[in-house]
């Protein structure tokens, strides 16, 4: 079980991702589709949930590569995680996906240990 305190005594780096409004205590937590488990992958701290890990989301591409993605002449093999929160709202099913994750710069994890796009399941959008 994750508890306040692990991670940074053993180098452990700490990502950060803030969770939509009206979350309430009933959610499923996806990184890159795999269901996270609370107290295993991930703790949260009031409005945002701290993964014990390091998370990335791959920055804009600049021109040249993406000429060179575009021609196929290479990949791109960057790190780009993708975190998505699945939670109710009114009775609705309401889906977070690509939520922003900031890199825990504090360097201290929470004591308590418990702006992205929304679209609602089932819709076209």
């Amino acid at each position: 079980m994750w508890a306040a305190g692990d991670g940074h005594a053993y180098g452990v780096s700490v990502s950060r991702v803030t969770l939509p409004r009206g979350v309430g205590s009933s959610y499923e937590v996806y990184v890159n589709g795999v269901r996270q488990q609370h107290g295993v992958d991930f703790v949260r701290d009031g409005g945002e949930l701290l993964f014990r890990r390091s998370l990335a989301k791959e920055g804009k591409l600049g021109f040249w590569r993406w000429i060179s993605l575009f021609l196929g002449i290479a990949g791109t093999y960057r790190q780009n995680d993708s975190v998505d929160v699945v939670y109710d709202i009114d009775g609705r099913r309401v889906v977070a996906t690509g939520l922003p994750i900031t890199p825990d710069e504090t360097g201290e994890e929470p004591d308590d240990p418990h702006a992205p796009r929304t679209e609602e399941e089932g819709s076209d959008a």
